[in-house]
């Protein structure tokens, strides 16, 4: 299995202090994301915890990129909400199997440079929509459960939840700038944890939500019907959560890669990130991705192998095995008030900054990709809207650039010089520019700077042939690409066409 275990590197020139106590680090700011993102969903606790740990120890083993950190993410889980809330967390967990069957084959068929497709004014819109979605979840803590009814705080209990989250946001803001040697969330949880615990303060915690057991996790497979009914309803939200995970673990790899001046294997962590979610869908783990602050904090602490990513997730396991109990009497006014800062951290500010130079078309996708999210908590068929939304927009600008300049060359022959691509969009700008009428009776269309990209330009051509020949004149087609060629060549019997034959010049080889 390809020295996945020592591609490690020689363990003489690996710092093992710093790679111990960067995965200790990273294991500490990864349990309260896990547990606050799990509470977001609707999960148990332990539901985050199985997925930081299988999440990190997979992909610390199979991952293409020595450094990086996997755990369960935000942005992969909240794709998730809705699906859980209205099918059960039974469906979610085939939707996390079904996500990693896809994120593997991207990896196997090597199509991780693919995934990149979705366009920047989305990712800008999701991540909106995302944050606000955290946001206001946290808002929702603020409610008690009394004999099956919802009601808010009030008195005492309100305003000692807002006054310990107001704190623990206050920490996290300002803890840094004293020292970043410590996560300043975690100082944050444990602050929180001794002011409630050794002045006794009477306020809601983790328990009050569910329980953890420690235990390890066990192999399930997820309780839903195997029919195609069953899966209409994962498959868009697998789908989205495959593409954004894979999204956010490539990205962070790019990143490690700049930071490290090394290079990272791109469809080697895709198949990692497929392998581990498939692993969290049958051991009870909530799924998600790379995760971009705990591996930033990983580099930043000197990791540069598999090593942390190794010793965090293993920490994870230990805490799981023996600390329940203690992640049970967390205030959930710390858990809100980190998520709230991360909530703060994900929108992203720059959209706000750069909205003024940004066309129009960009900032609407943005926008309405934000508003669905936000709206309808659905963030598969935002993504998919928004996807698609910008794919129209760029075929209309493309269908308008679609040129034709007109010469006639020594022979008497009228030239038409193709500028832009002829596709579906662009067809019917395309035959408008041709005068069948009054041409001469030879007219030849130069592709050179343009190429046939589809059936429907295969049809637009045939138009213009067969105008042609109702006025007995001709039609050839000159500096068509090879693989337009090969296009017309499979079209053959729909459409019969003249092409000129370009000289083929051939490099001699050297002496």
């Amino acid at each position: 299995m390809e020295n996945t275990f020592f591609s490690f590197q020689s363990l003489r020139n690996v710092n093992i202090k710093n790679e111990i106590l960067a995965g200790l680090t990273v294991a500490m700011t990864m349990i309260p994301e896990s547990l606050s993102f799990a509470i977001l969903a609707g999960l148990s606790p332990l539901t985050g915890l199985y997925a930081a740990f299988l999440m990190g120890i997979v992909t610390a083993f199979l991952g293409g990129r020595p450094g990086m950190v996997s755990g369960g993410a935000g942005a992969t889980v909240v794709v998730l909400i809705a699906l859980a809330s209205t099918h059960g967390v039974e469906y979610l967990f085939g939707a996390v199997v079904l996500a990693g069957i896809l994120q593997l084959l991207v990896g196997v068929l090597r199509l991780g440079k693919f995934v990149r497709l979705i366009p920047q004014p989305v990712m800008y819109g999701f991540l909106n929509g995302l944050a606000v979605i955290i946001f206001m979840a946290q808002v929702a803590q603020f409610k008690i459960v009394k004999n099956g009814v919802s009601s808010w705080m009030e008195g005492s209990s309100f305003l000692i939840m807002a006054g310990l989250t107001l704190l623990t946001i206050a920490i996290v803001f300002i803890f840094p700038k004293i020292t970043k040697a410590v996560p300043s969330s975690l100082v944050a949880i444990i602050v929180v944890f001794g002011l409630v615990h050794f002045l006794n303060i009477d306020t809601k915690k983790v328990i009050d939500i569910a329980s953890v057991s420690g235990s390890l996790p066990s192999f399930h497979i997820p309780n839903i019907p195997f029919n195609i009914e069953a899966l209409q309803i994962i498959f868009p939200y697998a789908a989205i959560m495959a593409g954004v995970g894979l999204i956010e673990s490539l990205l962070t790899l790019n990143m490690v890669d700049e930071l490290t001046n090394t290079k990272g294997n791109s469809n080697k962590e895709a198949c990692a990130q497929g392998v581990a979610n498939i692993t969290n869908g049958f051991f009870g783990g909530m799924g998600g991705c790379a995760m971009v602050a705990q591996t930033l904090v990983n580099i930043s602490a000197g990791a540069r192998t598999r090593i942390s990513a190794i010793i965090g997730a293993l920490t994870i396991l230990i805490i799981i095995l023996a600390g329940g109990p203690i992640i049970e009497q967390i205030p959930m006014a710390a858990l809100v008030g980190v998520m709230m800062m991360v909530a703060i951290g994900t929108f992203e500010w720059i959209s706000f900054r750069i909205i003024t130079k940004m066309p129009k078309s960009d900032i609407f996708v943005g926008m309405l990709v934000a508003v669905i999210t936000v709206l309808l908590h659905n963030l598969a068929l935002a993504v998919l809207i928004g996807v698609i939304i910008s794919a129209l927009v760029f075929a209309w600008d493309n269908a308008k650039r679609i040129r034709a300049k007109k010469s006639i060359d020594e022979s008497g022959n009228k030239v038409y010089e193709i500028y832009g691509p002829l596709f579906f969009g662009s067809t019917t700008a395309f035959v408008d520019k041709f005068d069948a009428m009054n041409d001469p009776g030879k007219i030849i269309i130069d592709f050179k700077e343009s190429r046939v990209a589809d059936m429907s330009a295969i049809e637009a051509l045939k138009k213009v042939i067969e105008k042609y020949k109702t006025y007995n004149k001709g039609v050839v087609l000159k500096h068509l690409s090879s693989d337009c060629i090969q296009l017309l060549e499979n079209a053959n019997g729909f459409i019969e066409v003249d092409l000129h034959t370009d000289p083929t010049y051939k490099v001699m080889p050297g002496k």
